[in-house]
């Protein structure tokens, strides 16, 4: 397994989200609710880190704080050196195109009114980047032929969908890929497809990859560190093998037990 040595690209340090719930009383605030307890990790460039729990532990929320979507109640987050917590959105252009989101449902993120040339291209128009024959370029490196950039989403499969949304994360050159829960909408028998996809284009690119998902068996498929979250703290991270193979939380063994398995099917 390769090590990653130098400046870390994705660094947080104590990150804490605290959300209120809804006031139901005229003379007391809402409930406080914790999502996330003084977590840190740390990703290096061109590392596949795998963060995984069930729902309701806090990933989703870390991965909003990391791609600069939310912001924390406390803690740090620098990004290729530059701190992110606290940046307004007009200061995170450089954010948006140094890291790239393939989310769950490919459906639901793609406009469905959209040629799928357009659909790609709309990260680069958005961004001011020259678009070219870039298009091309990312169906083929996705495993689409070029007549499907005339196309719409609901003339493909769900598979390949996804590819589309990863051909489009991809146009802007992005340092990092996150793929939040990418394959968990898909039919079992294209999961692996496009799980060996994102390894392959990982390495292929020199691309560093936040892969978030409920299921360990699928993060160890792709990723070579795993942070484990439960009730909004990291309770265990590793090297994915050794955490399948002698995981030290009680919750990651209760995770391995429950949590169906890919393998055979990858």
């Amino acid at each position: 397994m390769p090590t990653h040595a130098g400046t870390p690209l994705i660094e947080a340090r104590d990150l804490t989200r605290v959300y209120r719930r809804p006031r139901t009383s005229l003379t007391k605030p809402g409930a406080e609710v914790h999502a996330l307890r003084d977590v840190s990790l740390t990703v290096h460039r061109g590392e596949r880190y795998g963060i995984v729990g069930e729902s309701g532990s806090g990933k989703s929320t870390l991965l909003r704080l990391l791609c600069g979507l939310d912001q924390p109640t406390g803690g740090s987050i620098r990004f290729d050196g530059q701190e992110i917590a606290g940046l307004p959105e007009r200061r995170l252009r450089f954010l948006r195109e140094n890291l790239q989101i393939v989310f769950q449902d490919p459906m639901s993120s793609l406009d469905p009114r959209m040629r799928v040339r357009d659909l790609v291209a709309e990260p680069l128009t958005a961004l001011g980047l020259p678009v070219g024959d870039r298009v091309a370029g990312l169906l083929d490196a996705v495993g689409l032929p070029a007549t499907a950039a005339d196309r719409y989403p609901h003339q493909f499969s769900g598979g390949q969908r996804q590819r589309i949304a990863i051909a489009r994360a991809l146009a802007p050159r992005p340092k990092v890929l996150v793929a939040d829960e990418p394959v968990s909408a898909l039919d079992v028998s294209v999961r692996g497809q496009i799980l060996n996809l994102l390894a392959d284009l990982a390495d292929e690119l020199g691309l560093t990859l936040v892969f978030v998902s409920h299921d360990l068996s699928v993060v160890r498929h792709v990723c070579e560190t795993v942070a484990v979250m439960s009730r909004g703290e990291i309770v265990e991270t590793g090297p994915v093998d050794d955490v399948w193979a002698a995981p030290a939380h009680a919750y990651t063994r209760t995770l391995l037990q429950a949590v169906p398995t890919l393998e055979g099917l990858l």
